[in-house]
């Protein structure tokens, strides 16, 4: 299938799709993941470009395009939370989720990678890598935040993880009648949906169904960073229902840098793939058109066939 490349490396660069496909093809790339920052006057350009057969779109990442009445700076994943105990929120969630679906049959995209909202409480994630930063991990202190953050997500969860399930049984049936997978990812701020063991309770309900597994290689090594979960054990229990990867490296705790520029064992992450999964290099500015050249070239070596 070959690597994709998510157009959150450069799409806030550009207003003109065009613009951010021809620099994207510039590096010899043909497929994409449509980020969540795409406005809806950037998709119908993306929609030509499709049609024309000069890109494809493997993936969508909801929310696309942005919601309506949002800028793109606010037009987050996680703007409108599947999980929200406040049901006009969640409402909109899977409203602009399933328009996200409706995106990926226009564009022939076969899946759609969501983020199932968070528990509400103050997240201590940013505090915690705070001090993994200043080589205080292991330590009483960093140990004793990071035991109070898993407490205090595990006390409030069960109702925010109900909604969630709530909204992946509305947006399975729209997705299946639709033929498009769903991929749940891994999250990077320990209050988000879903937990390492969250994950097995979603694919477990939703057996025999359109919602997979969608594993992110930065956000899984964060949590074995932070000694909140292992990054194997994600692969370990839920390669068999995984539909696609996010590739990107992670130094201490800042991610979607270019591989091999950080921590990530994608020798490891190799051992859990298969060719026909959907694999894209979520890759940030300030990442260079070189950098992206050279991280396909160490993927394409390291999968071994399997791109």
């Amino acid at each position: 299938m070959g690597f994709a490349l998510s157009t959150s490396w450069n799409a806030f660069r550009y207003s003109s799709a065009n613009d951010m496909l021809f620099e994207i093809k510039e590096l010899g790339i043909d497929k994409i993941e449509l980020s969540f920052n795409i406005t809806p006057a950037m998709l119908e350009s993306i929609k030509e470009a499709v049609k024309s057969a000069e890109i494809q779109v493997t993936s969508i990442h909801n929310y696309c395009p942005i919601p309506e009445g949002m800028k793109r700076q606010e037009a987050l994943p996680d703007c409108y939370s599947v999980a929200s105990l406040n049901e006009d929120e969640r409402k909109s969630a899977v409203k602009f989720a399933k328009r996200s679906i409706d995106t990926a049959v226009e564009l022939e995209a076969n899946a759609v990678v969501l983020h199932c909202g968070r528990v509400e409480i103050p997240d201590k994630t940013r505090e915690l890598i705070g001090l993994f930063d200043m080589g205080l991990k292991g330590t009483p202190e960093f140990e004793s935040l990071r035991n109070q953050l898993i407490r205090e997500r595990e006390a409030l969860s069960q109702a925010h993880f109900e909604q969630a399930i709530r909204s992946l049984e509305e947006l399975n049936s729209y997705a299946m009648r639709k033929l498009v997978a769903l991929g749940v990812e891994t999250r990077f701020y320990h209050r988000e949906i879903p937990s390492l063991e969250e994950v097995g309770l979603i694919l477990e309900h939703f057996k025999n169904s359109s919602i997979y597994y969608w594993h992110d290689t930065g956000h899984a090594q964060l949590m074995e960073n932070l000694g909140i979960a292992k990054h194997r054990e994600y692969l370990e229990r839920y390669s068999a229902r995984m539909f696609g990867m996010h590739l990107h490296d992670i130094s201490g705790c800042f991610d979607h840098q270019a591989p091999p520029k950080g921590g990530v064992d994608f020798a490891m992450v190799k051992q859990f793939a298969r060719k026909e999964m959907i694999k894209v290099l979520e890759i940030h500015h300030p990442a260079t058109a070189q950098e992206i050249k050279q991280s396909i070239e160490y993927l394409t070596r390291t999968f071994n066939g399997l791109a």
